[in-house]
Parts: C-alpha cells; sequence; structure tokens
C-alpha cells in the first residue's frame, strides 16, 4: 500500500529547505532561501523575513540558533531578528552562500556553500565545531546536500547534488574526522536533495526534480518510495509528538503557470507517517 501524503502547510516557497523538528517546543520549522525567510509552524504559521539567504541552521543547546547565511555563519535570534558572527570563511567570494547543513551526534555543525546564480565547483565543505571554530574540510563542491549522521554517528552522509550520488563515510566523533569515502546510492531520476536518518539507520532522501522521497537501507539499497504531488521535494526531517511524522519541503523555484496547473501544491509542506520514527535533531553544542 502506498503511503499517504498531506499538505500541511499550503504555500508557495521558491525553495523551501531545511526542515527541522524542535521537540523541546513541538514545533517545525524551515526556511525559504530565496525568499529569504525563516519559517515556523504551530497551530499556525508564523513568517520571519531574513536580511538574506539563510541555507538552513542548527538549533542550539544554549537556545536561539545556528544560522548558516549567505555571509556567513552566526548565532541568530529570531525573536528580535539580531545576529552574532561566529564564522564568515567565504567573506570575499561574493557569488557564495551557504546551502545544507546539520549538526553530528557531538554538536559539531557541518555546511556547504555553493556559488550563485552560475553553477560551478567553487563552494566548499565547513565544519564549525563547538568552541567557534571553522575549518573548510573539502572543495571543489557545485551544491552541497545530504548532510546526515546515522543513529550511533559513526557513519555520514553527503552528496553533490549534480554529480546524482550521495557517498557515506566512516566517522569518527570524537575527532569529528570523516574517512573511507564510498558511494552509497545513485539517484534517478531525480537529483539528491536533503536528507535525514531514521532510529532504523536508514536514510532518507528527497529526490529534487523526481516527484518523490527514497527511503534507502545503510547497505544503500532502495526500502520504500514515497510519491509526491510536487515535482520538487527539497529535504525531509521527523517530528510530531512520537517523531513518526515525516515532515517534506519543496520548491516553486522555476516552475511556469502552467506547472502549477499540473502540481498546484508546488512550494508547500508536506506529512507522511511511513511507519517508523526519527530521531530527535542533534543540536549545535557551542
Amino acid at each position: 500500500m502506498a503511503t499517504q501524503v498531506e499538505c500541511v502547510v499550503k504555500g508557495r516557497d521558491l525553495l523551501g529547505e531545511c526542515p527541522l523538528w524542535d521537540d523541546r517546543t513541538a514545533t517545525l520549522w524551515w526556511v525559504d532561501i530565496l525568499a529569504p525567510s525563516l519559517k515556523c509552524f504551530e497551530s499556525s504559521v508564523r513568517t520571519y523575513p531574513l536580511p538574506e539567504a539563510m541555507g538552513s541552521f542548527a538549533f542550539r543547546e544554549k537556545g536561539e540558533l545556528l544560522a548558516a547565511m549567505k555571509s556567513g555563519i552566526y548565532f541568530f535570534d529570531p525573536s528580535g531578528l539580531s545576529r552574532e558572527v561566529v564564522a564568515q570563511p567565504e567573506k570575499e567570494i561574493a557569488a557564495n552562500r551557504f546551502n545544507d547543513g546539520r549538526c553530528d551526534r557531538a554538536g559539531r555543525f557541518w555546511a556547504g556553500t555553493m556559488s550563485e546564480p552560475i553553477r560551478e565547483p567553487a563552494g566548499a565543505l565547513y565544519r564549525i565545531s563547538p568552541d567557534g571554530r571553522c575549518e573548510r574540510m573539502r572543495a571543489g563542491i557545485t551544491v552541497p546536500n545530504s548532510l546526515a549522521w546515522s543513529p550511533d554517528g559513526r557513519s555520514m552522509y553527503f552528496a553533490d547534488s549534480p554529480r546524482r550520488k550521495i557517498w557515506v563515510f566512516d566517522y569518527d566523533g570524537a575527532s569529528g574526522e570523516p574517512s573511507n569515502e564510498r558511494l552509497f546510492a545513485a539517484t534517478h531520476p531525480g537529483y539528491p536533495d536533503g536528507s535525514c536518518v531514521d532510529a532504523d539507520g536508514c536514510l532518507w532522501n528527497a529526490e529534487y526534480g523526481g516527484w518523490r522521497v527514497v527511503r534507502y537501507t545503510p547497505a544503500g539499497k532502495i526500502d520504500l518510495v514515497i510519491a509526491l504531488p510536487v515535482q520538487n521535494p527539497t529535504c525531509c526531517c521527523f517530528g510530531g509528538e512520537r517523531l513518526d511524522t515525516l515532515y517534506i519541503t519543496t520548491a516553486a523555484q522555476g516552475l511556469k503557470e502552467n506547472d502549477f496547473e499540473k502540481q498546484p501544491l508546488a512550494g508547500s509542506v508536506f506529512a507522511a507517517r511511513p511507519g517508523v520514527v526519527g530521531l530527535p535533531e542533534s543540536r549545535f553544542a557551542g
């Protein structure tokens, strides 16, 4: 039987991304990178306009957010829209902005940059430690995505979307060092976008352009496919009281009016209950 999908927030986000469930407040958060805005949903949607694009963010153990924005990494307070700079590793590269980002199980934040509007391998992948150190870990990236960690923190996932490949690394949680890079999965028909991991250790990947979200086993085999009524899912996360709801953000960028006749809910947030549970979102330890 196909997994049922419902629209929980009807909208037209240009590039909805980075859904995160705050288990402390029972709130769903996400961004529209191109608006740019930060959004949260309880019984209704609250929208926070942003001064620049925010590609991803993480909850902090101390409260508020760690935000990967166009110009750098910031401590960010949504209520007052105030921010404090943590790192600006690509301050002189005006064409680059931060994109996908996630915390590992030890509370380090990883985030990648990309070139816009021209897509070329000019981006990089950074690791931000709880003490504020920002280190470049990989270069030559076009569109960084799919950052996620296994439940035990010993496997790390990453994708450069135009290459249609998701890689997996052995990961040392004590040092934050990945090693033994190898192919995990090659996506088709879409591009690998944002991911999350469930309590069974399976990777859920939003397949941009593929009209679907795919669950992969730890061995990289397709276990379940959730079909969506929109072409461009962007990322997913588990939430809800029991962490048994899969929330999925989507994008309306690049679509024409006749496209919306076929997919009027493009840019909305969807939810499904696939019969498995997720994990509480890892928080930035700094």
